[in-house]
Parts: C-alpha cells; sequence; structure tokens
C-alpha cells in the first residue's frame, strides 16, 4: 500500500488529505477539498473505492460530495457519533475496514478534539486526524478534557515503530512550544535542529513515528516527571485530565501570543 499526503486549505488550515493506493485502487482519508484528490486519481489511473472520515469538521469531509459524484461507487466510512449524511457505514471502538487483503485499518475511538472523533490504526499507519499532530495535539473543540487525556494514552500505547499521518502541517510552531516546555529533552533539541518543512509538497512520507512522538511531543508526555513538574507549579493536580488540561491551556496561551 502506498500513501501520500495531498495539500488542502493551503495557508488557512494547512492540512493533508491522505491517499491509500495499491493496484489501481484508492481510498482517501478526511478530504477536506476534492479537486487535487480527483487530479491525482485520475493522474494515476486509480478508482476511489472508500473514504474514511475522522470527525465532522468541515476541513475534513467538503470534498465528499463532490468525491461521490465523481466516484458514486465509493463508500463512505465514518465514526457513529459523526452526523454527516454522507456516511454509509458508521463505525465504533474495536471495528475494522479492510481495504484489500492484507491490509485492515483497525478503528479506535479517540474523542476529546470533538465527541466524535476516530482514527484508524495497523501496524502500517495511524491516522490520528486532529486527535494528535507532529510534536502537538488539537484543541478542545467539543469533547472533554478526561475524554481527550485518555485519548492520548491510548494512542501513546500503540507500538512505537506505527508511522504517524496526521491532518494538518503544523510541526515548526509545536516543536517552538514542546521546547519550552522541555527545554533540556535532547531528542526535542534534535528535532528542532533538523527541522525541514516542505509544506505544501506532496507528501510521499509518514510525517514520523510514535516513537518521535513520544520522545518529543508533550501531549505524550504531560504525565512523566520532567513537564508534570512544571504543570503542578502551573496549577494543576496531580492526576491525568488536570495535568493535561494544564498543559492545553499553556498551548493555547502561548497560540495566542505567538
Amino acid at each position: 500500500m502506498k500513501i501520500i499526503g495531498l495539500p488542502a486549505l493551503v495557508g488557512t488550515y494547512d492540512n493533508y488529505i491522505w491517499v491509500l493506493y495499491q493496484d489501481a485502487k484508492a481510498w482517501v482519508v478526511d478530504p477536506g477539498e476534492s479537486q487535487q484528490v480527483i487530479d491525482f486519481l485520475k493522474q494515476h489511473n486509480l478508482a476511489l473505492q472508500g473514504i474514511l472520515v475522522t470527525h465532522h469538521h468541515f476541513d475534513h469531509v467538503d470534498g465528499i460530495p463532490a468525491l461521490k459524484q465523481a466516484y458514486p461507487n465509493a463508500t463512505v466510512f465514518g465514526g457513529k457519533k459523526t452526523n454527516n449524511a454522507c456516511i454509509q457505514i458508521h463505525l465504533s471502538d474495536g471495528d475494522e475496514v479492510e481495504l484489500v487483503n492484507g491490509f485492515t485499518l483497525n478503528v479506535l475511538e479517540t474523542p476529546g478534539h470533538t465527541p466524535d472523533h476516530i482514527s484508524y490504526y495497523n501496524e502500517h499507519a495511524l491516522f490520528c486526524a486532529d486527535a494528535l499532530f507532529t510534536a502537538g495535539c488539537g484543541r478542545l473543540l467539543g469533547g472533554t478534557i478526561e475524554e481527550f487525556s485518555q485519548s492520548l494514552i491510548k494512542l501513546r500505547n500503540l507500538p512505537e515503530h506505527t508511522p504517524f499521518y496526521c491532518a494538518h502541517e503544523y510541526t515548526k510552531d509545536n516543536v517552538n512550544f514542546a521546547i519550552q516546555v522541555e527545554p533540556n529533552n535532547s531528542d526535542l533539541q534534535q528535532r528542532l535542529a533538523s527541522l525541514t518543512i516542505h509544506y505544501p509538497a506532496i507528501k510521499t512520507q509518514p510525517l514520523g513515528t510514535l516513537k518521535q512522538e513520544k520522545q518529543t511531543n508533550p501531549f505524550l508526555r504531560f504525565d512523566l516527571p520532567d513537564i508534570k513538574t512544571q504543570l503542578l507549579k502551573r496549577g494543576a493536580n496531580d492526576n491525568i485530565a488536570s495535568l493535561f488540561k494544564t498543559l492545553r491551556a499553556w498551548k493555547d496561551q502561548y497560540d495566542q501570543q505567538s
């Protein structure tokens, strides 16, 4: 299975639309736009088989109607809590979506960014949209602190070698914040020093691995000693939800100032 990222909503939300393809068949994750997807499919003589939706936000779904018009036989998958009339098959935690023989994606419910957020995972790929970003995570836009913190722990518990595909290119800003949170993290220092962003070029490789995120992403490290100490000083209580809430508020404040 080949996986590429098509840039979308460039300059506003800086999305990636992930296209998976093999043997003239293709699947698309979170198409916030459609034309670049249709162009890519035609250029590579691919027939769209399915559309995988992670949550209801417009920058993840607005391309679906045009894709369905161009490829009416494509099946739209999405979470059971996602209110979108285009979804034909609703998914819950533990469900599976078989793309081809030997490549099946497992459904993980990962609420927090929104109440309906799901992710798709196997040993070859994690499509986690706005639950987890490169060196960051999404904002709370309808979900709860408790949900989001547990979703991040769930993603952290996946195998380290897992290739990682999120829905936005926010790496530079996230790494710049992360180094403020954990300035003595040598892995993070190295990530910052070597950081090169080519967006909006088409992405032909994963954004990284979960190992790198576990080493450098404060939102997967908020309950570890170095960061936890700082969060307690900022008023957090010694529990997962409060630690995450304090870190997320710190990031929100940073975003407003930058």
